[in-house]
């Protein structure tokens, strides 16, 4: 069973229509990359599946649960808050400019979400919060504040906070598109070692290059719609779409 299923999803503010029937699924230990130009539409598709924003229309089923469907009349409608509820605890969000308290450390960052929503014990939120702040490279951090770190260091915080949900699928919304090249690395380092093991993820990136590596499948938008899809071999190395080839040519693909 698909972890996430999305059909004929539709947005639009105000006259402008950013999304157009947009349809796909992603699978348990699938690793998706969303690529496109700015303004196709890819935040605005992860936002409308992690409920920031309401869809027009379509469906958006996650983990079996029906977040939004048609009803016998034809029209879109929610789930109840209850459903809503558990979904959102289903799916992670992590945004490109990190949404860290600055008035909490790093460790209470991670662990608030833990005890506040999961009702853990705080000593279990807290050995969690240890263990994933190890896995980032970031152990010594736990007492430091966001305001104390760099960028790809709150970065990391941020995977480590929406990891400690432990969620099905997780998102990232440009996770490097705030932080110079060299920080870049150390996030795409932890992202890579996610997918190797078999994170379910959908990764919207400018960074091709990493798509092309990490992704066992590629999602090119534009326009709001989808123009293409596949295996990385497939749209990095084989389309015959001549607007994706567009697009990629300004990358130095090999």
């Amino acid at each position: 069973m698909a972890v996430l299923e999305v059909r004929n999803l539709s947005k639009s503010f105000g006259s402008l229509e950013v999304l157009k029937d947009i349809s796909f699924k992603v699978e348990k230990g699938q690793v998706i990359a969303v690529i496109g130009p700015s303004g196709s539409g890819k935040s605005t598709l992860l936002r409308c599946i992690n409920q920031l924003e309401k869809a027009d229309g379509g469906s958006v089923c996650v983990c079996g649960m029906d977040m939004l469907q048609k009803n016998k009349s034809g029209k879109t409608v929610y789930a109840d808050n209850k459903i809503l509820r558990e979904i959102r605890l289903k799916i992670g969000l992590v945004f490109q400019n990190f949404n860290l308290f600055p008035h909490m450390t790093v460790l209470k960052n991670v662990t608030e979400a833990p005890i506040r929503v999961l009702k853990m014990p705080k000593d279990k939120a807290e050995s969690l919060a240890l263990e994933l702040l190890g896995k980032m490279g970031l152990e010594d951090k736990a007492n430091s504040y966001p305001y104390e770190l760099s960028g790809g260091q709150q970065q990391r915080v941020s995977i480590a906070r929406a990891l400690a949900l432990n969620p099905e699928v997780l998102f990232f919304d440009e996770p490097t598109s705030a932080l110079d090249p060299e920080l870049t690395g150390q996030v795409l380092k932890v992202i890579k070692e996610l997918a190797d093991n078999n994170m379910t993820m959908v990764i919207v990136t400018h960074e091709m290059a990493f798509a092309r590596d990490v992704a066992n499948y590629v999602v090119f938008m534009d326009g709001g719609v989808i123009i293409e899809e596949g295996s990385p071999e497939q749209v990095f190395g084989n389309t015959s779409n001549e607007r994706t080839k567009q697009f990629l040519s300004r990358y130095n693909q090999g």
